[in-house]
């Protein structure tokens, strides 16, 4: 069983922020905004590459996004992965460059994306009370070895319940902010 370390547990709670805040800047606000294309993998010279590997996106209007292929026999296919990423985006090409106009959101989808918002919060949640529970399970080990006694047990657990609680607002912070962009606009 591993030693209890505090500074590996709050890495591990501060990724799971982290990986929450990413996924949340891929929805859609109806604003434009180059994270939404993140997730977008193209198909050229044979791999799969991220979107940014292949062009530079960019948001020259506030409804507008802009991608700039680097090499021009690659417009295809970078047009047909965001047609099929399921944004709801239609692509616009124009022989140079790929625009793509950011209509405006239905009501229902906007619930939809909101909901959405808040099961990545709980996802994020969830991977935080894991870290927790690996956490208290090494405190209790190092107990039972007579390697730390039952006083610096309890107050090592009350650090890693004060850290989670922390961490578990910040995630929550991160899901409504997100939840009211998406509804108010």
């Amino acid at each position: 069983m591993a030693k209890y370390d505090k500074a590996d547990l709050e890495r591990r709670m501060k990724g799971a922020v982290e990986s929450l805040k990413s996924d949340l800047s891929g929805l859609r606000t109806g604003r434009a905004n180059t994270a939404l294309l993140d997730p977008i993998t193209v198909t050229v010279y044979g791999s799969q590459m991220p979107l940014n590997q292949v062009a530079t996106v960019s948001a020259p209007e506030p409804r507008l996004l802009s991608v700039q292929v680097w090499d021009k026999n690659n417009i295809g296919p970078v047009e047909k992965a965001i047609r099929s990423a399921g944004l709801g985006l239609n692509p616009i090409n124009d022989g140079n460059n790929i625009r793509l106009p950011i209509p405006d959101l239905t009501e229902d989808r906007r619930k939809e994306l909101a909901k959405l918002a808040g099961q990545y919060a709980e996802k994020a949640r969830i991977a935080i009370r894991n870290v927790r529970r690996d956490g208290m399970e090494n405190l209790k080990a190092d107990e039972n070895k007579k390697e730390i006694s039952e006083d610096d047990r309890k107050r090592a657990e009350a650090e890693v319940q004060k850290l989670t609680d922390e961490m578990i607002k910040a995630a929550d912070e991160a899901a409504s902010h997100k939840e009211k962009e998406i509804l108010t606009q």
